[in-house]
């Protein structure tokens, strides 16, 4: 079911994609805590800590493709606000083609050269057969990730975020009763959790490549649209490879920091590792206002009505910051008490005296965050590949200047406060860009109708007149 973003109450839009979109988020994080807490429960704590120190590796390797395969769709939205069929079609088999190289590619390295990454890493000996053995699963079926979400970006890309939403649901419970049934019933240990991960991806996709064909009739692809030429790969490369790269930029940050913890013991991998968890859940609606933001302008950009786009990031904001204040004051006052789920109620003092240590220096600059997720997807729907991907470097900057040089002087403190750090460098260069573009853009000659909701008086003031 496709949704034309470029007419109605931006308000509403915005808030009706985004809803999907936390659902959608809620699950995914609920079958990944379910692999941490069911692989804690009936494998061990050096089996939960081995998970925690592979998740920055993900973030790497699986951002990598899930953000070129999110840019690709950009292009994909840009076409459909402006209401070209063709070459939406023409985007879609681009798309395709370099996902598949993307997929193949990073199988490839990935799976080859695991034992070196893992040793690279610093990876403790305690934990490196089990993140070995988890990670390289999760590497053998990094196809059926990028397939899923390649799909699911392009019925977002079409206004469509309730669709993948179910196909999520789907994955997550599944994922749920096969960890049970490969963990407990077939002994798989902390393989089986990979391979359950593995399984559901496919299985989302094979549903969610079916759903396309059958009830998305105008974007299959006929012969003559894979008549590609090299302007058209120029496009898609110039917001994909950028959207991917500025993925793996937070990751290699991410992966200083795991390095500085594996360094710090096995303790301060536990708290990082649970605080991350819980805070996941106040990331979701942060990151699923972005995701809505990137569409949202990304199809009001192609009908070329900037004023909507402009009175819809306000909007987001205003909703976003008021959210982040609220939870993060509720992470403050007990975000220790959700880590019992992971640490268990006996946790050493030290371990509940990092994880307090984190919230408090997280929490409390939620709304830097939440300003940095609305500018950053903002800018990459009206195809600036450019700001994002400084402000990724700025960002991978000041994490290893928390994980390599503050942790040396503070520890564990160090090391949390690079989180903070690293959002307010991305957000300066991406809040300075997105006032330049909004001031090049109101200049120009827009689309209008007598149905446009933005009132001329608030068009006009979001100008700057």
């Amino acid at each position: 079911m496709k949704k034309d973003m470029t007419h109605g109450s931006p308000t509403k839009l915005i808030l009706a994609f985004t809803i999907p979109l936390l659902i959608g988020n809620i699950f995914q994080q609920f079958y990944n805590m379910a692999d941490a807490f069911i692989v804690s429960q009936t494998i061990g704590v050096t089996a939960f800590s081995a998970i925690g120190s592979t998740l920055s590796l993900q973030m790497l390797i699986l951002g990598l493709a899930i953000g070129v395969t999110a840019g690709l769709a950009v292009v994909t939205a840009q076409r459909f606000g402006r209401n070209d069929e063709k070459a939406l079609r023409k985007s879609l088999a681009t798309g395709l083609i370099i996902s598949v190289i993307i997929a193949v590619a990073l199988t490839f390295l990935t799976t080859t050269f695991t034992h070196e990454i893992l040793t690279l890493m610093q990876t403790p000996e305690e934990t490196y057969q089990y993140a070995y053995d988890y990670i390289n699963i999760l590497f053998k079926g990094l196809g059926a990730v990028v397939l899923f979400n390649y799909l699911a970006n392009i019925l977002r890309a079409l206004g469509d975020s309730k669709t993948p939403l179910y196909f999520l649901i789907v994955t997550s419970i599944l994922n749920i009763v096969l960890d049970y049934v490969f963990i407990l019933l077939f002994d798989m240990g902390i393989a089986g959790a990979g391979l359950a991960t593995i399984t559901s991806q496919i299985t989302s996709s094979v549903l969610c490549l079916l759903y396309i064909w059958k009830k998305v009739p105008f974007i299959r692809i006929y012969k003559e649209d894979w008549a590609l030429n090299t302007e058209e790969f120029k496009e898609h490369l110039r917001i994909g490879l950028p959207y991917g790269f500025q993925s793996s930029i937070i990751a290699i940050g991410s992966i200083a920091i795991t390095i500085t913890l594996n360094r710090l013991g096995a303790d301060a991998i536990a708290a990082y590792t649970a605080s991350q968890k819980i805070e996941s859940f106040a990331m979701m609606p942060l990151h699923s206002f972005g995701v809505a933001m990137s569409t949202y302008a990304a199809q009001n950009y192609g009908a070329r009505k900037f004023n909507r786009i402009w009175f819809g990031v306000n909007q987001a904001l205003k909703m976003s910051v008021t959210y982040s204040i609220i939870i993060g004051l509720v992470f403050i006052l007990w975000g220790r008490q959700f880590t019992t789920l992971f640490v268990g109620t006996n946790a050493s003092p030290d371990v509940m005296q990092m994880i307090q240590q984190y919230f408090l220096t997280n929490s409390s600059l939620y709304a830097v965050l939440s300003v940095l997720f609305i500018i950053r997807f903002t800018l990459q729907g009206l195809g600036n590949s450019l700001a994002p991907t400084v402000a990724g470097i700025g960002e991978l900057l000041a994490r290893i200047l928390g994980a390599v040089f503050l942790s040396a002087h503070f520890g564990f403190l160090g090391a949390v406060v690079s989180n903070p750090l690293a959002w307010i460098a991305a957000v300066i260069p991406l809040v300075w860009t997105y006032r330049a573009t909004k001031r090049d853009l109101s200049g120009r000659l827009e689309v209008t109708n007598e149905e446009e909701v933005v009132p001329r008086l608030k068009a006009s003031t979001l100008r700057g007149k």
